[in-house]
Order: structure tokens, then C-alpha cells, then sequence
């Protein structure tokens, strides 16, 4: 063995060729995603943090964005769908003498925890077994294979749901599709499997049997956490496991010093980062790319996405942050307030009712009720730097690209479309006419016509 070989050698594959037909979907099923992540990548992600020589991912004929998530790891296609079974030959070319534990993983139970993986792979290791099932305890095990276990643990047999007794279906310990088997003896185990059955499919769970004849053990390794193996076949399956993933993400980020007022409430995204000391209140929605420093206060009903947010930062209620939004520390973007591409600086308020994108803004400013920069002309977006220090009034239009200098002020009602220099007032309005009694005569002769 190599320096650089470890001891113990171990190899994934997932199995991820199926199409998912329940789902109703264009899509390959693995594709579908999680808080912004597709399922095979999140099972990707736990595989590579067991740090294995390689990684395998089966897939269907035609699902090239599925070859394409699995990158840089290897993918094979199994043209035909005849079974578990099958779908892991395809992958034994990828596993030419190889010797070491190959962990066997199915691509629709994305949650599976490093932990539990690696508890597989040690009770095959520790008990010399031929190879390991990841096995659960449910409440309802209606339609799942029933895992038949004497009383040291060994597997007895993996029977499926239809073909069971009446007494077997009673047994709440199910098949969650994980295997971890000795690699040494894979091709050969495998190339017993037979299709002698209703669907004359090729299937791991006989896999045991044959091991058996072979004097090899099969251990059962059960996780407490049935969430984790849950699977996917349907809609309804895939917002059960969205609410986990949820439940999982807002445990991480709270675990790491934010406070969730109502946590059920808020959506995070798979890389949503967060700083310590932030205060989420209820309804928020984290897209992709969101980061938060610490002591930012996130106030309810705001939408988020490819922004940041400063320390101490005030954001909310019903705000929205589009992609490019910047906002510096301490500074407020309020309610019924949309910033895009936009960078805020440290202290400036937007406190209500205005609009902010392409705009560079410096420190303290003040962007009153219902200003907006008018950054669109109908064929491109345009820029609007904004000095330190400058206060734009209420309902004030300023039309890009146009530059408002430190500490200018720019009148309520203004539409601006040139530059306004430092420390400079910007009025630009019509004349007010007058005209003394017109209200009432007005009201007077409505009044007649009534009449």
C-alpha cells in the first residue's frame, strides 16, 4: 500500500438514475431542489466530507444536467432500468480492483447525516461483515421492505412490503436503500443477483442471501433519525423534505448565536450565512447568496436575496433586497423599500416607500418617503452616485446617471436630471398658481347641476 492510500480505502456511488414519474416533472427526480440545492448535491456535498478515493454517480440515459452536478466526479449511465442491482454494475468499471468498503447510497434520500454514513462503514469494519444495511425505525412502514434481524444484529433478510406476512408487516424496522459492502467481493455478489421476480428487476436487497452462502455476515446499523433516510417519490415527499432541510439550517444557523423569533417562519437558503447576534423576526425569505453580519436586526416580512448586510443594520419590515444589494453598517432600508444593485453606506436611512438601484450611495445619507432613482431609460440601466451626507427629499425622482454631491439637498418633489454640486439646494418644480375662492364656487355649481 502507498503512503498516500489510507488504511481503510472507501468508495461511493449513488444511485440516481431514476426518472421520478410521480413527480410529473421534465426533470431528472435527483435534480429537484432543496432550500436552492438539488438533492444529488447535497448528497454530493456528505459524501465528499467522508473524504473517499472516488465518488460514483449512476445516472439515466438522457439526464445530462445530472452528469453535469456530479462534476468533477465520475458518472456512468444505466441505459436500461432493470433494478438496484443493476444500476450498481454500471458502476463497476469505475471500480476495477478496488478493495476497500464501497458505501452504496441512493440519490432521492438526500438528508443522510456523516454520521450515520460513517457509522456504516465502521460496523462493517469493526465486525469483519461482509457488508453493512442502514436500517430505521419507523411508525408507518406501509410499502417499505421490513429488515429481519436476529437478536445479535445480523440480518436475517430484507423482505419487501407486498411479499411479507402478515406478522412481518408488523415489524416497523424498514430498508432505507444504504449499503455499505466489501469491495472485494462486490463484482462477484453482484453478478449472482438474479430477476426472479414480479418486475424482473435486478435488486441489492438479495445481496444478503448471497453473502450468506458465501459465509459473510450482514450487520444492521439503525439511526435514530428517520427524517434523515426519508425519500422522495413524490411532490409531497419533496416539501417533507424541504421542511427538514429548513429544520436543519435554522438549527445550524441558531446554534451559532441568531435569534428566530417565530423560526418555523423563516426560509434560508443552502448558503445563507449569518453572524452572530442577529435578530430574524417572523416571514422572512433568504434567497441565494445572502450574508448577514453580526448585530443586524432582520424585521418581519422581508424578501432577501444576493445581498449584504452589514453590522448593525436595520432592515424591514416588508423590505426587499435584490441581487447587488450592499447595505453598510448601521445603516435602515425600511418598509415597502426595494434596493438593487446598490451599495448603501454606513448610517444612510431609506426608511420607507422608495425605490434604490444602480446607485452608489455614500455615509449618512438621508432617502426620503417615495424617492426613487430612475435608473432604466428603456434600453439601459444608468448609475446615481449619491454623496455623503446629502438629503434627498420626499417624492424626488432622480433621473440617471446623475451625481448628487456631499451634503447636498434636493427639494421635496424634485425630478433631478442634472448633476447637483456639494452642499448645493436642487429645487426643480412648477409654479404654483392660486386661484383665492375657486374651491368653493366650484363646490357651488356642482351643487346646482344636482339640483
Amino acid at each position: 500500500m502507498s503512503k498516500n492510500q489510507p488504511a481503510h480505502p472507501l468508495a461511493i456511488v449513488i444511485l440516481a438514475a431514476g426518472q421520478g414519474t410521480r413527480m410529473k416533472s421534465a426533470k431528472p427526480k435527483v435534480m429537484h431542489e432543496l432550500a436552492g440545492l438539488p438533492m444529488i448535491k447535497w448528497l454530493i456535498r456528505t459524501a465528499e466530507e467522508l473524504s473517499p478515493q472516488k465518488i460514483i454517480v449512476v445516472a439515466g440515459p438522457g439526464m445530462p444536467e445530472l452528469r453535469q452536478a456530479a462534476k468533477p466526479h465520475a458518472s456512468v449511465i444505466q441505459q436500461t432500468r432493470d433494478g438496484t442491482a443493476g444500476a450498481l454494475r454500471m458502476a463497476l468499471p469505475e471500480l476495477k480492483n478496488f478493495k476497500g468498503d464501497v458505501l452504496v447510497l441512493v440519490g432521492d434520500a438526500p438528508l443522510v447525516t456523516k454520521k450515520t454514513l460513517e457509522n456504516l462503514v465502521a460496523l462493517r469494519r469493526s465486525k469483519k461483515a461482509g457488508m453493512t444495511v442502514l436500517g430505521a425505525e419507523v411508525c408507518c412502514a406501509d410499502g417499505l421492505g421490513r429488515v429481519i434481524a436476529d437478536k445479535n444484529g445480523t440480518l436475517k433478510k430484507i423482505i419487501e412490503h407486498k411479499d411479507a406476512s402478515e406478522k412481518e408487516r408488523e415489524i416497523k424496522l424498514i430498508n432505507t436503500g444504504a449499503f455499505c459492502i466489501d469491495g472485494a467481493k462486490l463484482e462477484k455478489w453482484l453478478g449472482k443477483v438474479q430477476n426472479k421476480n414480479a418486475a424482473k428487476e435486478y435488486y441489492l436487497t438479495d445481496l444478503p442471501a448471497i453473502a450468506a452462502k458465501d459465509k459473510a455476515l450482514t450487520k444492521i446499523y439503525v439511526t435514530g433519525n428517520t427524517d434523515e433516510v426519508r425519500g422522495c417519490n413524490s411532490r409531497s415527499d419533496l416539501a417533507a423534505l424541504e421542511k427538514t432541510a429548513q429544520k436543519n439550517l435554522r438549527e445550524a444557523v441558531m446554534n451559532g448565536g441568531v435569534t428566530m423569533i417565530d423560526p418555523c417562519s423563516v426560509t434560508l437558503h443552502h448558503d445563507t450565512v449569518i453572524g452572530n447576534d442577529v435578530l430574524i423576526e417572523p416571514n422572512v425569505f433568504f434567497g441565494p447568496g445572502v450574508e448577514v453580519a453580526s448585530g443586524a436586526v432582520i424585521r418581519a416580512f422581508s424578501h432577501i436575496e444576493g445581498a449584504k448586510i452589514g453590522e448593525g443594520a436595520i432592515i424591514g419590515p416588508f423590505a426587499r433586497l435584490r441581487p447587488g444589494a450592499d447595505v453598510g453598517a448601521d445603516a435602515r432600508v425600511g418598509n415597502f423599500v426595494e434596493v438593487k444593485k446598490s451599495k448603501i453606506g454606513r448610517g444612510s436611512k431609506i426608511n420607507h416607500l422608495a425605490y434604490v438601484g444602480d446607485t452608489e450611495m455614500g455615509a449618512d445619507v438621508n432617502f426620503s418617503a417615495g424617492a426613487i432613482t430612475v435608473n432604466y431609460d428603456g434600453f439601459d440601466k444608468h448609475k446615481t452616485i449619491i454623496g455623503k451626507g446629502a438629503m434627498v427629499g420626499s417624492n424626488v425622482n432622480l433621473v440617471a446617471p446623475v451625481s448628487v454631491g456631499e451634503g447636498a439637498f434636493i427639494a421635496a418633489g424634485s425630478t433631478i436630471t442634472d448633476d447637483v454640486a456639494s452642499d448645493a439646494l436642487a429645487i426643480e418644480r412648477g409654479e404654483v398658481e392660486t386661484r383665492a375662492g375657486w374651491a368653493s364656487e366650484n363646490r357651488a355649481k356642482k351643487s346646482g347641476k344636482r339640483k
